[in-house]
């Protein structure tokens, strides 16, 4: 009887070290996502920023007054604008 005491002792060490195994893992697990929830967060503000960003360099009234000042680029005259339609579009 004494063996079987022994045995099922060591099972039971065994079963809470694999418990406290357990925890630990699932402790750790739950941090390293916090953190990249966290992380999410901060590029999704970033990601805001940069479309924001994007739009307001993208504004063809900048972009046209850049080419105009920066590069002296003018509009050419009416006479030079030919538009081309599409008769047969499908």
């Amino acid at each position: 009887m004494s063996r079987l005491n022994i045995i099922l002792a060591l099972l039971l060490v065994a079963c809470a070290l694999a418990v406290i195994q357990a925890q630990h893992r699932s402790r750790t697990y739950f941090v390293e996502l916090e953190r990249l929830k966290k992380q999410a967060r901060v590029l999704d503000e970033q990601w805001g920023q940069l479309q924001l960003e994007q739009s307001t360099w993208a504004n063809l009234a900048r972009v046209d007054a850049l080419a105009r000042s920066r590069l002296g680029l003018v509009a050419p005259p009416q006479d030079r604008v030919h538009v081309e339609t599409l008769v047969d579009a499908p």
